[in-house]
Parts: C-alpha cells; sequence; structure tokens
C-alpha cells in the first residue's frame, strides 16, 4: 500500500464515523468540522533480515603445510618430515588419518616430497577424492651406518608415539598405514607384517626386502591371525632390478591366500617409476581409510 492510498482510506474512515451508522441508537450526534489532513507521514519499509553467506575458509584452497622435526630422545635423533593437511589449523578438534611412507636407500626423508606426495595429497582433498590425512616422512640417512640397525625401534617405540601425541592423529590401527619403496619397502615388510597390531594397510613398492627377513617371511604370515592381516597393496615394474624377489613375496601371499593388491607394471627400479605411481598410491591408502570413517 503507498502513500496516498493509506491517506485516502483514513480520510474515508473518519468521514463514515461521522454518520450516523457510526453512533450508538437513539443519540443524536452533533456534526463535527473534519479537519483538513495534514501532509502524510512517510514511511520506511523495515528491510527484510537475509541471513549472510558464510564466507568459504581460505584453507580450503590452499597447500597443506610441510614441517621439519625431531625426536631428540633418541640416539641419533630421529629427524623427519610431517605433512599436515589443508586446514588443519582451522579445526583444532579434528584427528585425521595417519601414513607413514619410508624412503630408498641412499635417498632422505624428502625423497617422497620429491616425488610429489604432498601435492598429490592437497589436489585429492580439494577435490573431496579422500578424507585430509597426515603423512610421515622418517629419515633413515644411517642406513649404512651402525646406527643404522636402531631405525625399527626408533620408529615403533619412538616416532610413532612422538607423532601421536603431538600431531591429531587417529592413533588406533585402522587408521595408521605403513608404506615404503626399495629399502622402504624392505623395512615394510619386517616392521608391518612383524607388527600388524600397529597398521591397518601397508604398501610394498618394488620393495628390497632384507636377506635376513626373506627366509621367514612366509613364516610370519602364517603365524599371523587373519583377523589381524593389514590390507596390502605390492607392485614392481617388469624391469626392476628386484622383479624376482617381488614375485617370490607374491608367490608367498597367494599360497597363504593372503588377501591383496597386486600390480606389474612397466618400469624399473628409479624415481621416474615411483613418481608416475604416487597418485595411484595415496588413492589406495584413501580408499582404506574411507572403508572405516573416522569418527570425533
Amino acid at each position: 500500500m503507498n502513500t496516498r492510498q493509506a491517506v485516502t482510506i483514513i480520510a474515508s474512515l473518519v468521514f463514515l464515523c461521522g454518520l450516523p451508522a457510526c453512533a450508538p441508537s437513539g443519540e443524536v450526534v452533533q456534526a463535527q468540522a473534519v479537519p483538513s489532513p495534514t501532509a502524510a507521514a512517510t514511511f520506511t519499509a523495515t528491510p527484510t533480515s537475509v541471513p549472510a553467506t558464510p564466507t568459504p575458509l581460505t584453507c580450503l584452497t590452499q597447500p597443506g603445510l610441510i614441517k621439519q622435526d625431531v625426536v631428540s630422545t633418541t640416539k641419533p635423533p630421529q629427524e623427519f618430515m610431517i605433512y599436515l593437511p589443508p586446514c588443519y589449523e582451522s579445526f583444532p578438534d579434528q584427528r585425521y588419518p595417519v601414513l607413514y611412507l619410508l624412503h630408498g636407500q641412499t635417498y632422505n626423508q624428502d625423497q617422497w616430497v620429491r616425488l610429489g606426495a604432498p601435492v598429490i595429497a592437497d589436489q585429492m582433498i580439494h577435490a573431496d577424492e579422500s578424507l585430509p590425512f597426515i603423512m610421515v616422512f622418517p629419515d633413515d640417512r644411517y642406513w649404512n651406518s651402525a646406527a643404522g640397525p636402531g631405525f625399527g625401534n626408533r620408529f615403533i617405540n619412538d616416532l610413532i608415539p612422538y607423532v601421536d601425541q603431538n600431531y591429531r592423529t587417529l592413533a588406533d590401527r585402522d587408521h595408521r598405514s605403513l608404506g615404503g619403496l626399495s629399502r622402504g619397502g624392505g623395512w615394510t615388510v619386517q616392521l608391518g607384517l612383524g607388527h600388524p597390531e600397529l597398521f591397518g594397510a601397508l604398501g610394498l613398492h618394488s620393495p628390497a626386502i632384507f636377506r635376513d627377513d626373506a627366509p621367514y617371511v612366509g613364516q610370519i604370515i602364517a603365524a599371523m591371525p587373519p583377523d589381524l592381516r593389514p590390507k596390502l597393496w605390492l607392485d614392481v615394474g617388469d624391469s626392476d632390478m628386484e622383479f624376482t624377489r617381488a614375485m617370490l613375496l607374491e608367490a608367498i601371499l597367494v599360497e597363504a591366500d593372503y588377501l591383496h593388491e597386486f600390480h606389474r607394471f612397466t618400469g624399473d627400479h628409479s624415481e621416474l617409476y615411483w613418481g608416475a605411481h604416487t597418485a595411484e598410491y595415496l588413492n589406495w591408502y584413501a580408499r582404506v581409510w574411507q572403508e572405516t570413517p573416522p569418527t570425533q
């Protein structure tokens, strides 16, 4: 209703109420002069409240954070790099699955970073193709020194507890995975199959199985309760120097009826090969976690 219509209606009501029909029966109503209407008041409509559109968090389109850290209580100190997913700092109550990735011989903790693991993880998380997750890249550069054999102990007894205490991991078996390439794959065989209570999934990428472990892998698998067997991925290139031993491991897994994924790709024992398949590796780990969504 506009202002002119409001004034017209008000005036009409005043006029009608001056007629006898508006007075009680039997009373004489003295006609009164109707004053000239004054200028109409101006009404300003109160705008309807519209909920504000939430501003998207900037971190949802930003890359995750890569940090350098160290467990200083071990000898030697256990260094590692860690990838924290996008928005890690923005959601202080959120906890995340964690993936430990071990590098190969003669390399160090930055190998998986150079192969593109953090960039691929960012892409997967931004595209909602994966739960956000943490990655840990431990250093094993002492492989050829006297301290080398101590890596396994440092990893199990010191690094994993340190990460669970200082970062917001989902600190349970189903949300902790271990993978490695070359020598890191050998460590994964030893530590992963040796501690199935700690890991829900193991990734063996061109694994260089340690000579001392090779004769006992079948026995270790046979002694493992079927319901405690981690999910397992094994891949090797058809020109890999570790091809024969990888195929022997594949035969052991088949003989033991160990449910797993096996991939024989084209390629050799090199970063070119691993870099070409890093996205496939990370997608597999993510699929394992999707089967057991994290609970808060």
